[in-house]
């Protein structure tokens, strides 16, 4: 693990004299940080490094070394489930859009469903951050905010990271967690009915707002915002009777195929279920002020991060059936065109 510490901001300051990052600080060998230059907007790197300690201080007795040293020491229970995730400026997020609270929530809610994805229990964050050089250190500050806030959620604990500089903000994070039993996308079976912890389609409708400058401040459209800045996670889903599990971040019809294809197995959606929770009334309200179709928020909106998962009894919102086959069934038309690809 690599730990915030003055010896390893950044890879490519390791060497006497080069800069380690462009924030204005040397990373210099011998460890004379007191030479360190200022940049132009009054701070280094050692002040943000300083600063990054105190947000992220923890007394987990879990933790034998954390932020400060060359690597993290950590105990672990279990089996030890590992995932990371990069989140670039002008593709994933807009610092005009979102304040750095919600994106530094927004990239630690994409990493903890991933955990929960596998039945993990979040345990431990490394965050590796490129900035621009432009940004002040309270922008920096409610960054790590942000990600404290939604790490305290999922029970986990930041232990160490890096910074650089890049023409764009990227925020790159892996997350640790444990599990006494590893739930993967390929144990769906006939018979299982299909369950999402909650309706996927909100951060769609939200981004479907901003896109359209619509300045509705109504509660549900105020819904669809905040889902779609800082998606909100279901910790409380238990998903240990599930027999297959996702998370839904690209779209529900991307995850679903993936999963179908693991298992083996046909996903035939019910769209009645579907129409019968209390969140498709409300998200259709949304859809009908922005004259959008709700069935693409739902199958193709992604970023959600509700967990997919398959099995008998399960909580959440029963949306169809796992048959014998192959694919997917019952999608409403058009919508896999308008899922989210990278590429």
């Amino acid at each position: 693990m690599v730990c915030l510490s003055r010896e390893n901001f950044a890879v490519e300051g390791k060497r006497k004299g080069t800069p380690c990052s462009s924030l204005g600080a040397m990373a210099i060998s011998d460890g004379s940080f007191e030479e360190a230059q200022r940049n132009a907007i009054g701070f280094n790197e050692a002040q943000v490094i300083a600063r990054l300690r105190e947000i992220f201080a923890s007394s987990d007795p879990r933790i034998s070394v954390g932020i400060g040293d060359d690597a993290a020491v950590v105990a672990a229970t279990g089996a030890q489930v590992l995932t990371t995730d990069m989140a670039v400026a002008g593709v994933h997020f807009r610092t005009d859009w979102s304040s750095a609270f919600e994106i530094g929530r927004k990239v630690t809610a994409a990493n903890t469903a991933d955990l929960l994805a596998m039945s993990a229990a979040p345990d431990y964050l490394l965050v590796a951050v490129a900035l621009t050089g432009s940004e002040t250190m309270e922008w920096i500050s409610d960054l790590a905010r942000g990600i404290k806030f939604e790490a305290d959620l999922a029970g986990a604990h930041v232990v160490g990271g890096d910074i650089s500089r890049a023409d764009q903000v990227v925020i790159s994070m892996t997350a640790i967690g444990s599990t006494k039993k590893a739930i993967t996308r390929s144990g769906a079976k006939p018979g299982d009915g299909i369950y999402l912890s909650s309706l996927t389609g909100w951060s769609a409708a939200g981004l479907a707002r901003l896109s359209a400058g619509f300045n509705e401040d109504g509660e549900l459209s105020q819904k669809a915002l905040s889902e779609f800045k800082s998606p909100t996670i279901d910790y409380g889903f238990d998903a240990s009777k599930a027999t297959a599990l996702s998370d839904v971040s690209d779209a529900l019809v991307i995850q679903a195929a993936q999963m179908a294809e693991a298992s083996k197995v046909c996903f035939n959606f019910d769209l009645t279920k579907i129409q019968a929770s209390t969140e498709f009334a409300e998200l259709e309200k949304v859809a009908q002020k922005l004259n959008a179709d709700i069935w693409s928020w739902i199958f193709a909106g992604g970023e959600d991060h509700a967990l997919l998962a398959t099995g008998s009894d399960l909580p959440g919102v029963l949306i169809g059936e796992v048959t014998a086959g192959a694919g997917l069934t019952n999608v409403p038309a058009g919508v896999e065109a308008k899922a989210w690809q990278h590429f």
